[in-house]
């Protein structure tokens, strides 16, 4: 089930939410203040190719437990 992020059009505060695959954000109120109907925004992801990787994964970066 994936996490969606929202940010309440009141207070502002962000907050997630899991949700079914093609589920709205109709039935989504704040648990911070309680508003109805926060916007739903696009959480920000990491991907890196090369040797300036910071990748915990891969062999340039994380534990070396596994290799």
């Amino acid at each position: 089930m994936p996490i969606y992020e929202y940010r309440c059009r009141k207070c502002e505060k962000t907050f997630e939410r899991f949700q079914r695959m093609g589920e709205g954000g109709e039935k989504v109120s704040c648990p911070f203040c309680g508003e109805k109907e926060p916007e739903k925004i696009i959480s920000g992801f990491s991907s890196s190719k090369g040797e300036a990787s910071t990748s915990s994964c891969g062999p340039s970066g994380g534990s070396s437990r596994f290799t």
